[in-house]
C-alpha cells in the first residue's frame, strides 16, 4: 500500500483518545481473511460507504457479498468524525456547480441531498440502532462576520427553494435567547435539514445489519494490491485472496495509491481534528450561554463545527493541518485548544481529555464521485465526501450497490470521472498553499 501522509497518521495513535469508544464497546474483530476466499461482489473499506453498499446488495439483490478492511470496522473516518448526519459533500458553491453542470443536474444534486439523512434515519429505525440521536431542527450555521450574516439574507432564500425546507434567520441581539449566547457571532441561519447522532453507534449498527442481512466482513485484512485473473478481481492480503466477479472501492481518506492503481492522484486526504470536553455543569452551560444542542458550523472556509451533546459534553472540531506526524497532530491539538478557547471564552478551564484527527477526502474538482474505475470491468469507487460522510456515504453505498448489480445510475454531479492532482504522492503540500490563502480570506 502507497500513502501519502506519514505512517503515524494510518496508525492507532491520532485515534487512541476518541470519545466514541467511551460510549460503546466494539466487538471483537473478526478473523482475517485466510487462504482463497470467494465471493460474488468484493468491497474494499468497511465504513458508511462500504457497509451500506454490502447491506443493500446483501438485502436488496441477495448478492454474495463480503468486505475487505484493513484495521477493523468503522477503525476510519466513520468511526471518528464529528457525527453530523446532515447535507454537503461538495466544496464548490451552487454558481460554480451551475456553471459546470447545468440547472437539471444541480436540481437532481439538491434532491439527492435531502435523501441523505432520510436514507439514514430509515436505516437508524429498521435496525434498531439507538445512536444517540438529537438536534433534529437541522443545522446551524454561524457567521464569523456582520456581512456573512448579510449574505445569509439571500443564501437562507435559496437554500429553502432549493430544498423545500424551512429556513430561519437569527439575528445577533436574538442568539442568547436561543442558547447559542456569549461568543463573537453576528447572527446565525437555520436549515431544517439533518441531525447530529454518535457515528460509531452507527457505523456499528450498520455492520451487524449487513451481517444480519448475509454479507461477510474480514477484517485485519489490508489489501496489498488488485490484480486481474481469469476475468476475476484477485484482491491480495497478507494471508489470503479474496476473488470476486466484481468490486467496489470504498476507502475515501484512507485510500491508497495502489489499490487499485487507478486511484493514484484522485483523492486528497485533509486533516480534520475533534476535541471533547468532560461534562459540563448547569453553572458552566449557563456562565457561557451557550446550551443549544443544535449541531452547529461556522462561515470559515476553515471550518469549525460543533455541538452540546445531551450529555453536557461539548464537542469541537475543526478542519486544517498538514501533517500526519505525531509532533503534527500535536501541533494541530494546541491551536484547536486556542480557537476553543477564544470562540468559548467561559470554558477556557474546561479539561478537554478527548482530542483525535483523521482524514477527510477531497477531489480535484471538488465534487463527490461514484462510478467505474477506469479501464476496469465491473468495477466501482466512491470517495470524495468533503467532510460530509455520514449521510452521504451511506446514500452512495446504497447507489454503488444499485451499480454493481444494474438497478441504477449516479447522479450527472457525481459521475464525472475525477482528474488527477497535480504532484502526485507529494499533493499534500498544495494543502499549506491552500490553507494560507483561506485563513487569509477567513480574516477579511
Amino acid at each position: 500500500m502507497r500513502r501519502i501522509y506519514e505512517p503515524f497518521g494510518y496508525g492507532d495513535g491520532p485515534v487512541e483518545h476518541c470519545y466514541w469508544d467511551t460510549t460503546i464497546a466494539r466487538p471483537a474483530r473478526a478473523a482475517p481473511l485466510a487462504g482463497d476466499v470467494h465471493a460474488e461482489i468484493a468491497i474494499i473499506g468497511a465504513g458508511f460507504t462500504g457497509l451500506s453498499a454490502a447491506l443493500h446488495l446483501a438485502r436488496d439483490a441477495g448478492a454474495d457479498v463480503a468486505v475487505i478492511e484493513a484495521k477493523g470496522i468503522a477503525w476510519g473516518a466513520s468511526g471518528r468524525n464529528g457525527g453530523f448526519a446532515s447535507i454537503g459533500g461538495t466544496k464548490a458553491k451552487d454558481a460554480t456547480l451551475l456553471r459546470r453542470f447545468g440547472a437539471a443536474a444541480l436540481d437532481e444534486w439538491h434532491a439527492v441531498q435531502r435523501e441523505t439523512p432520510a436514507l439514514v434515519t430509515e436505516i437508524l429505525e429498521r435496525y434498531g440502532i439507538d445512536a444517540d440521536t438529537h438536534s433534529h431542527e437541522g443545522e446551524i450555521c454561524l457567521a464569523h462576520r456582520p456581512r456573512d450574516f448579510e449574505a445569509f439574507r439571500e443564501w437562507a432564500q435559496a437554500l429553502a427553494r432549493a430544498y423545500g425546507v424551512e429556513t430561519e434567520l437569527i439575528g445577533r441581539g436574538e442568539l442568547a435567547a436561543r442558547g447559542m449566547g456569549g461568543t463573537a457571532f453576528h447572527g446565525a441561519m437555520r436549515l431544517g435539514l439533518g441531525f447530529a447522532l454518535n457515528p460509531l453507534k452507527y457505523v456499528l449498527g450498520l455492520a451487524a445489519a449487513a451481517r444480519a442481512e448475509g454479507a461477510r466482513i474480514y477484517e485485519e485484512s489490508p489489501v496489498l494490491r488488485v490484480s486481474h485473473e481469469n476475468g476475476r478481481h484477485v484482491l491480495h492480503s497478507a494471508q489470503g485472496r479474496l476473488i470476486a466477479r466484481r468490486l467496489i472501492v470504498a476507502t475515501n481518506g484512507y485510500s491508497s495509491e495502489d489499490v487499485p492503481d487507478w486511484m493514484a492522484g484522485r483523492y486528497l486526504p485533509a486533516q480534520s481534528a475533534v476535541l471533547v470536553t468532560r461534562e459540563l455543569t448547569a453553572d458552566e452551560i449557563a456562565a457561557q450561554g451557550w446550551s443549544s444542542t443544535a449541531m452547529a458550523y461556522d462561515t470559515r472556509n476553515l471550518l469549525h463545527y460543533f455541538r452540546l451533546m445531551p450529555n453536557g459534553r461539548f464537542l469541537f472540531g475543526a478542519r486544517g493541518g498538514t501533517g500526519a506526524s505525531q509532533p503534527a497532530l500535536e501541533r494541530r491539538r494546541g491551536l484547536l485548544r486556542a480557537d476553543f478557547d477564544t470562540m468559548f471564552p467561559a470554558w477556557a478551564g474546561v479539561e478537554t481529555a478527548h482530542y483525535w484527527s483523521g482524514f477527510v477526502c477531497m477531489t480535484r474538482a471538488l465534487t463527490p464521485y461514484i462510478g467505474a474505475i477506469g479501464g476496469v470491468d465491473d468495477a466501482w469507487a466512491g470517495f470524495g465526501w468533503h467532510g460530509n460522510g455520514v449521510a452521504l456515504g451511506t446514500w452512495a453505498g446504497r447507489c454503488l450497490a444499485r451499480l454493481a448489480t444494474g438497478q441504477g445510475g449516479v447522479p450527472a454531479l457525481m459521475a464525472r470521472q475525477p482528474g488527477r492532482i497535480p504532484l502526485g504522492a507529494a499533493r499534500r503540500f498544495i494543502l499549506p498553499l491552500a490553507y494560507g490563502w483561506y485563513g487569509w480570506e477567513d480574516r477579511g
